[in-house]
């Protein structure tokens, strides 16, 4: 038995716990920074540590509390390796379990109805419901996945200026900002992309859609591209008979009008955050409420 639930919505830029009580409302939340585990297992454990530790202490809890708690982690890359089990393994908490940071999307954006998810923040992920089951799409991190992602749209922007620098490309607006962001040589741009994170590398993607919007060629082809690869994902969740989606994401916003006609339609505004999705499946998984925060 568990005297509280905790919710935690981790994803590669930042980090939010809530504390619930037994009836599944919210009484206190706490933040934390990036937790992807995928790229950085320890400094995510501290993170996440960091966010539910201010939430209990928001909510008059000391850390003791932690232990009479059942915890629901949404994490990004979770879904990879042993990722799952050593997070949980690593909280001394009543009870824990590690979920997909799009699993408490969905639930936070379609409540438990049928529908589906784009997480394109600086990572990507794509869920559905349909009937109950629930099926996920992309997600596979960084290096060989995350299409459409911040992290991919930074990288390929970066790639794009020193193409234009070495004038295998035609250079742009873009191209120049982002040169001049490291000195105006290719050296501190390679050193940085040595060892950036996917945050690291998703923080230029704004700036790549600004460029967009501004005509600017580079940055079109970036996105264009970008948004084609999400368009294939939503005409496969489509295709598996699901026709409601939510964006969600820092990218969110930005995204609409580069996706395909045929998808605008489809478009739903979320009813709920992801954090909140986190504490109405902790409520369910620990205390069998049907119940969700408010």
């Amino acid at each position: 038995m568990v005297d509280f639930v905790i919710g935690v919505d981790g994803g590669g830029t930042g980090c939010r716990a809530a504390v619930a009580g037994r009836d599944g409302r919210i009484v206190a939340t706490g933040a934390g920074g990036a937790a992807n585990v995928l790229s950085d297992r320890a400094g995510s454990l501290r993170n996440i540590r960091t966010a539910i530790d201010a939430a209990l202490a928001a909510a008059g809890l000391d850390k003791g509390a932690l232990q009479r708690s059942g915890v629901l982690l949404g994490l990004a890359g979770s879904n990879v390796g042993d990722t799952a089990a050593f997070v949980a393994a690593s909280l001394p908490a009543g009870r824990v379990e590690v979920v997909s940071d799009g699993l408490i999307a969905l639930e936070g954006a379609i409540g438990d109805g049928d529908g589906a998810v784009a997480i394109l923040g600086t990572g990507s992920i794509f869920f559905a419901r349909l009937g109950g089951a629930v099926r996920s799409y992309g997600g596979w991190g960084f290096v060989i996945g995350d299409f459409g992602s911040g992290a991919s749209l930074g990288r390929v922007a970066l790639s794009a200026a020193l193409l234009a620098h070495d004038r295998i490309i035609a250079a742009s607006p873009l191209t120049h900002r982002l040169i001049a962001e490291f000195g105006g040589a290719p050296g501190p741009m390679v050193e940085f992309a040595r060892t950036a994170t996917p945050g690291d590398f998703g923080r230029f993607a704004p700036a790549v859609f600004a460029a967009a919007e501004e005509g600017d060629a580079v940055a079109l082809d970036i996105v264009t591209k970008a948004a084609a690869s999400v368009d294939l994902a939503l005409d496969r969740i489509v295709d598996d008979g699901v026709d409601r989606i939510s964006l969600l994401g820092g990218l969110a916003p930005l995204y609409p009008a580069y996706l395909a006609a045929r998808h605008r339609p489809r478009l739903m505004s979320p009813v709920g955050n992801a954090l909140a999705g986190a504490v109405a499946l902790a409520a369910r998984r620990f205390l069998g409420s049907e119940g969700g925060a408010q």
